[in-house]
């Protein structure tokens, strides 16, 4: 499981969109950006950071470091903003950390990463059905004069459909990915020496690792995966089953829309 740290102090709200992620400090004397589980997407949204976030990682991209913060029930007590307050009490227990990059800004394609790295990228994206890497939201930042990925929240789209439909990796497998679309469609190169790079990071050993990392507690069970051990073994197989249907999905199968 991701390191656990304690929240001391609530700072201020970050109000964008729906969630109201705050900024936290913490007991490792650090300062995170919390998404926190009482928010309206719920904990599938965190699953979805700590399993996107850590894959890309692996896979040599920058992602902020990635911890779980447990909210205690006084800091909840005494925010004074009424909202907040409410985002708080329901988020008691472990939410995620996202370590606060000062002074980053967001990318808005004119400093682009090399064109290896913005393949990567794209092949991430796509390989977890990410949708939410657009000119319009690019969920990417510059630090350091390097490129960030954040907010991975949107991926793995199928464990939405838990329990009212169950596990479908057939499903998964087959749902096509629009990478013209994506902010890195103009800068990535290679796409096919990208797949062939990547797919073969990507197993079984890998994927379980990664989903070690996401606490029980946010695996929601339904009848038919009643543990946490279902749970995840079901995200396996919906991304194994999508690692092994590539035509569908892939930006090397894209390539002729160039």
């Amino acid at each position: 499981m991701l390191e656990t740290i304690t929240a001391t102090r609530y700072v201020v709200p970050l109000k964008e969109g729906g969630s109201l992620p705050g900024v936290v400090e913490g007991s490792d004397d650090g300062t995170w950006v919390v998404k926190f589980r009482g928010a309206g997407q719920g904990l599938k949204v965190l699953v979805a950071e700590v399993v996107v976030g850590e894959l890309a990682r692996t896979l040599g991209l920058r992602v902020p470091a990635l911890k779980l913060v447990e909210l205690p029930e006084p800091i909840a007590k005494y925010e004074a903003d009424e909202e907040v307050q409410d985002l708080l009490t329901a988020s008691l227990g472990l939410n995620l950390g996202v370590d606060l990059l000062p002074g980053a800004f967001a990318y808005d394609g004119s400093q682009p990463p090399p064109a290896d790295e913005a393949a990567t990228i794209l092949w991430l994206d796509a390989f977890t059905a990410n949708i939410d890497r657009t000119p319009h939201n690019p969920n990417l930042v510059r630090w350091h004069g390097n490129t960030w990925c954040i907010d991975h929240g949107a991926a793995l789209y199928f464990h939405y459909s838990w329990p009212s439909k169950g596990s479908n990796p057939e499903r998964f497998a087959a749902q096509r990915f629009e990478a013209t679309s994506h902010i890195m469609w103009g800068v990535a190169t290679e796409a096919a020496a990208t797949h062939e790079r990547l797919s073969a990071q990507v197993d079984a050993q890998l994927l379980e690792r990664i989903l070690g990392l996401v606490p029980d507690e946010w695996l929601e069970a339904t009848d038919a995966m009643p543990t946490p051990t279902d749970v995840r073994g079901a995200y396996v197989e919906n991304l194994l089953a999508r690692l092994a249907s590539p035509q569908a999905w892939s930006p090397a199968h894209a390539e002729g829309a160039r």
